[in-house]
């Protein structure tokens, strides 16, 4: 009886991590390090908070306590999610990688093509993952409150109400955003203000000197909007990031160390496999299985504004 060839690769091991990775930490905002990432996050992690009243005070030749300490907490919690995916492997013999599949009608696809599905899935994966970090509604499937939605629900969080930015007006609405954030905070090294693309688009065009309150006729350097090729924005001295997970017209001021992404990223319960059907089933499908644990949080209320 002839042997045949099958795949059932596991990566559930080191290479889980592998592709978990790739998976989570391509999305934009987690690869461009604008928020703090927790590892092995198995359910749930406490975020702790300590405010303290004014701790210096005149002194005594006595012991006597010079503060109020209050340690309160946020708990972030990270929910399980899974990508489930079938494919023929008779759909890819006309294409490319049939010349590396072989004429039997048994063989399977080489590990390169189970890598390069496994990569695709990731990147897949990355911008969901990009999407619900901001947007997220742990009511819709496959996602987990975002920013947004815990924001929204917060009344500690600095609220500053929203128009329609375009580039006429896109310096008088970042100037709300920054005359709301608190003074505690203003010169804070990773102060950053998150924007989505069509607010980082209108502020790249009235630099360039085509909006209202634009840098001059012809913007920065007198190029126009020539001058910006994907250098850092800043506005008052505080870095603006555009993140595509935002949607348009909202906004959120806060510390990048006060923003959270949880993951069970080293977690043993995170698992990629490639898996052929044909020794299980007699089908010619081969399934792509992921599974990962997701979630955000930020630390302080008060220290967040939001632009909504």
């Amino acid at each position: 009886m002839a042997t045949t060839t099958s795949i059932t690769t596991n990566y559930a091991g080191q290479f889980a991590s592998k592709y978990i990775s790739a998976a989570l930490l391509s999305a934009d905002t987690l690869d461009k390090g604008l928020v703090e990432i927790l590892p092995n996050v198995n359910f749930k992690t406490t975020l702790q908070k300590v405010n303290t009243d004014d701790i210096v005070k005149d002194a005594t030749c006595d012991f006597t306590a010079t503060s109020t300490l209050t340690l309160t907490d946020r708990v972030l919690e990270v929910e399980p999610f899974q990508v489930n995916l079938q494919l023929c492997k008779k759909d890819y013999y006309d294409s490319w990688i049939g010349g590396q599949m072989g004429f039997s009608a048994y063989d399977s696809i080489p590990a390169s093509f189970a890598d390069f599905l496994i990569a695709h899935v990731a990147a897949k994966t990355a911008q969901k993952i990009e999407q619900n970090i901001w947007n997220g509604n742990a009511a819709s499937a496959g996602e987990f409150s975002g920013f947004l939605s815990l924001m929204t629900a917060d009344s500690d969080v600095v609220d500053v109400t929203a128009t329609t930015v375009t580039a006429a007006n896109v310096i008088t609405e970042l100037g709300k955003v920054m005359d709301a954030i608190p003074s505690a905070l203003y010169g804070k090294e990773d102060l950053t203000i998150y924007v989505p693309q069509n607010v980082a688009k209108a502020y790249v065009r009235a630099l360039g000197g085509f909006g209202a309150s634009g840098l001059g006729a012809n913007g920065v350097d007198n190029k126009g909007t020539m001058w910006y090729g994907s250098e850092p924005l800043f506005f008052d001295g505080v870095r603006v990031a555009m993140v595509n997970g935002l949607p348009s017209n909202k906004m959120v001021a806060a510390q990048s160390s006060n923003l959270y992404f949880g993951t069970g990223l080293l977690n043993e319960r995170n698992e990629v496999r490639v898996l052929d059907m044909a020794d299980l089933d007699g089908s010619d499908n081969i399934r792509v299985i992921l599974r990962f644990f997701a979630g955000v949080q930020y630390g302080i209320g008060t220290d967040v504004v939001l632009y909504s």
